[in-house]
Parts: C-alpha cells; sequence; structure tokens
C-alpha cells in the first residue's frame, strides 16, 4: 500500500505529489521539505503501486508525479513514459544520482518535465516543481544539468559585448590580478560564479585550491563547523575533528554564494576573520592565521541590505575594496544573439543532441523576453527546446512557452536591418544614431567577438593597433571591455 505523508494540511491549500522511491529516509526528508511549500506526499516504493495508484480516487488529485532513477533502475524512461500515456498532463520529475545528458535527454524524450541530480538541495526541489505547476516559462529547470557542460572558465567564455557587462569583465579582469577580497552582485543567472572562476584562473593563486559554498544549503547551525572547522566533542555529534574551509583554502581561494544568507553573528564571525586573518576552530582553545582570498556574491544589493539593517556593515567595508555588478539579461538583449549560438554550439556537443541553428524569428521571440532567471534561464530553455527538436533548426515554435506568455508570435517585433548584431543603428524614435555611438559599438562587439585579440580585432576591422588604441581612447572605451 501506497504511504501518505500525515502533516496536517489544508485541504484547499495542498497539491499533491506521488513520490515513487524505495528508500525510506530520503522519502520522508523529500516528504518533509515539500510539506514545507503545501504539498501533500504519497509515496509508492514500487512502479507497480503508482502505476496501480493513478486510477484511485487519490490519484487522480495529483498535480506531479517525483520519480527516483533507481526504482525502475535502466526501465525508468519506459516507466515515464507509462506514466505519461495514463496521464498526459501529469508534470513528471526524474531524480537521479546521474548528470549524464544523454539520460537526460532521453528522459525528456520519454516525457520528463525536469531532472533533478541528488543530493537535491530544498531550494532546487522547490522550484522545480513550482516551474512545472506554473504556466510561466521555466527558470532554472535543467541547471545541475547545464551547468555541468564542459566550458573553459576564463574570460574567453564570458560572451557579451553591452557596455555595463564589458565594463564589469574589465573590472575583473584587473582585480583579478590582486589579492584583495571580491564582492560581485547580480540577480540569478547573471554569470556570477562563473566570474569567479574565471577571475580565480587568472590570479596568482590560481595553482592553489578553489572552494565553492552556496550558503543557501548550509543550515546556519552548522555554518561556523564548515567554515572554520571544529574540535572533537565541541558539540554533540562532533566525534572527530574536522577541517574547515578556510584552512582547507589556505594559500588557495573561498568563494560564498549568496552572502546574503549568513545569519548577523556569522557576518560578525567573518568580519573579524577578515579583519586578523586568524580563525578559531569551534570548541578550540586556539586559533591560526590563513591566507586565504574571499570572494562572495549577493543577488540582492548589500546597499539594500545595509539601508534595512540585515547586513553588518563592518563586513561589507572588507568586502566592498572590489565591488562588481553583473547586469541582468534583459539590460543587453543585444548579447541574445551571440549567447545563443555559443550555447547552441555546446548543447550541439552533448550525447544525443545535434548542433543545431537558429531562426531569425525565434532570435526575435527569445530578445522579447525579460529573463528573470537571466543567462542561465536562457541556458536551459535552449537545452529544452534542443532535446525536442527533430529538424537543423530551431524556430519559434521551438518556444511555445515563450510565445504563449508573449501574447503570441503575431506580436513579437521581428528583427530588421535597423538592427546590427547586437548593435542598434536607429534610435526609438527611428532616426541614426550618431557615427561615433555606432563606430564604439562596433569596436566593443569587434573586442568580445574576438576574446580581447587585439591584434585580430585590428586586422579584420582593416585597421593598425596604434589606430585602433586611439580610438580606444578618443571613444573612452577601456582596452579591456
Amino acid at each position: 500500500m501506497a504511504e501518505t505523508d500525515t502533516q496536517p494540511l489544508a485541504q484547499h491549500e495542498a497539491r499533491s505529489l506521488l513520490l515513487i522511491d524505495d528508500e525510506p529516509a530520503q522519502a520522508k526528508l523529500i516528504t518533509a521539505i515539500a510539506a514545507r511549500g503545501g504539498w501533500h506526499t504519497i509515496v509508492a516504493p514500487d512502479a507497480e503501486t503508482a502505476i496501480a495508484l493513478l486510477g484511485t480516487r487519490e490519484g487522480t488529485q495529483l498535480s506531479a508525479i517525483l520519480l527516483d532513477q533507481w526504482v525502475p533502475g535502466d526501465d525508468a524512461c519506459h516507466l515515464i513514459a507509462e506514466l505519461k500515456s495514463r496521464r498526459p498532463a501529469l508534470p513528471i520529475l526524474m531524480l537521479t544520482t546521474s548528470a549524464s545528458p544523454l539520460l537526460a535527454v532521453e528522459a525528456m524524450r520519454a516525457g520528463a518535465s525536469d531532472y533533478l541530480v541528488k543530493p537535491v538541495a530544498p531550494d532546487r526541489l522547490m522550484e522545480a516543481l513550482r516551474a512545472v505547476t506554473t504556466r510561466e516559462a521555466p527558470r532554472n529547470e535543467l541547471a545541475p544539468l547545464t551547468e555541468k557542460m564542459a566550458a573553459a572558465l576564463d574570460f574567453d567564455a564570458m560572451i557579451g559585448t553591452a557596455p555595463a557587462f564589458r565594463a564589469a569583465l574589465a573590472q575583473a579582469a584587473k582585480a583579478a590580478r590582486g589579492h584583495g577580497h571580491v564582492l560581485i552582485e547580480g540577480e540569478t543567472g547573471t554569470g556570477k560564479e562563473m566570474l569567479m572562476r574565471a577571475m580565480h584562473g587568472a590570479s596568482p593563486r590560481s595553482r592553489e585550491v578553489l572552494r565553492t559554498i552556496n550558503l543557501a544549503g548550509v543550515p546556519a547551525g552548522s555554518l561556523a563547523s564548515i567554515l572554520f572547522g571544529h574540535e572533537p566533542g565541541s558539540f554533540p555529534g562532533a566525534v572527530d575533528r574536522q577541517i574547515g574551509a578556510f584552512q582547507h583554502c589556505d594559500g588557495g581561494t573561498l568563494v560564498l554564494d549568496e552572502i546574503e544568507r549568513l545569519t548577523q553573528q556569522a557576518q560578525q564571525q567573518l568580519a573579524e576573520v577578515l579583519d586578523s586573518g586568524i580563525i578559531r576552530p569551534v570548541g578550540a582553545s586556539y586559533g591560526f592565521r590563513v591566507d586565504v582570498r574571499l570572494m562572495v556574491t549577493s543577488n540582492i544589493g548589500l546597499d539594500r541590505l545595509l539601508g534595512s539593517g540585515q547586513f553588518d556593515a563592518a563586513l561589507a567595508a572588507r568586502l566592498a575594496a572590489t565591488r562588481i555588478t553583473l547586469p541582468p539579461l534583459r539590460d543587453r538583449t543585444g548579447d541574445i544573439p551571440a549567447l545563443t549560438r555559443h550555447f547552441l554550439a555546446r548543447i550541439g556537443e552533448q550525447p544525443g543532441l545535434n548542433h543545431l541553428s537558429i531562426s531569425d524569428s525565434a532570435l526575435a521571440l527569445l530578445a522579447a523576453y525579460d529573463w528573470p532567471g537571466n543567462v542561465r534561464q536562457l541556458q536551459s530553455v535552449l537545452f529544452r527546446a534542443a532535446v525536442y527538436c527533430e529538424g537543423n533548426a530551431l524556430t519559434a515554435d521551438s518556444f511555445p512557452q515563450l510565445s504563449e506568455m508573449l501574447g503570441g508570435q503575431d506580436s513579437v517585433p521581428a528583427r530588421t536591418s535597423h538592427e546590427g548584431v547586437g548593435i542598434m543603428l536607429y534610435t526609438p524614435d527611428g532616426n541614426l544614431r550618431p557615427l561615433e555611438e555606432i563606430e564604439a559599438d562596433v569596436i566593443r562587439l569587434a573586442i568580445g567577438h574576438y576574446r580581447g585579440r587585439m591584434t585580430e580585432v585590428a586586422r579584420r576591422l582593416g585597421i593598425g593597433r596604434s589606430t585602433l588604441y586611439r580610438k580606444l581612447s578618443d571613444l573612452g572605451i577601456d582596452n579591456a571591455a
């Protein structure tokens, strides 16, 4: 018989989740996480129980299915197809230990809506459930998969010519050569972690350890131990000595993702460590000095947090010496064509997928959307479209959700000759932009396209290097921008 979650929930608020899982501990954890989001979980230990349950009164009220691949094993895709044939409108998510692109492609083609890699973070699970049960365009679907696609972790991998974006890269490239702490601000999905990896790779510490901790997935009570380590017996369950992240990264770089999630006490502790350079493990009567470069990200501007008293001023002062802001994708829509072609090239290298081109109508559709999940969301949406594409090119029909949200393809402005590849030739009132502005954009585009190789930029523009550098100076363009 299927087991049901017994937590009291108001029936009008609860949505039902069918969890197909034969591991009691994992089932209990997922049930608890889902309950916090208003979900009532029904656990089926095997495929037969799950299929039978679909025909019951309880089964007709399901909102989603979460399937652990381990239960049916190699037959997971067959089970997904079977469930989908019985309940076509019911979204199915697959939970697995594998990050194989081929498995994801097969699961999605069988009917899966999303693909989660174990151990799944609570935020990731709830976001996936929200995405498949609302009509909004998916934001970070397939994030664990797309983020594992091989990519160069250097500044060459940062695609874009928008002035604000190039200015952020120029600032980052200059800061990378130093040893100071770094703060990168920007919305979720703008590329903050990727930029930090590029900075580490270009820094004097590039051969030393780099460790990233996502603070969203760290319980507040465990944070001090994870960062600073602990001594045996320092708290219940502390049997052995643990080396903290700061000691592990001695000589290297430690990245703390979503710094705004730190508690006030943890913020003060971190500020003291940055001020003294000395860490003290939990329960230790001693401390020792470490040499760690700290890089942190924030999805929320620290100025806003400081203004509301939610962030420690001393810590902010220690972090703000190098402060870089990445613009959202909606503010650099001219970069969407180049980003799209870059991602399609990488996606085409994955097992089970083809190299695809993209039509102008599809690019116009992508450019018309405001991308709340930013570059990461664009990559995920392109991956999904590529999975289901049966031809050699993506078209506007490959993105039905975006088209529906934007009011249909007829409401999407077509790309015209008024637009270059990321360069606007006309002002909004229909007049030509000044030649100096267009020339500056062309030079920025060339620098981005040829990854800052100034000899190649000059050659392709048909001018000498000295002329190029003079134009950079005259037009106020940073050499690294």
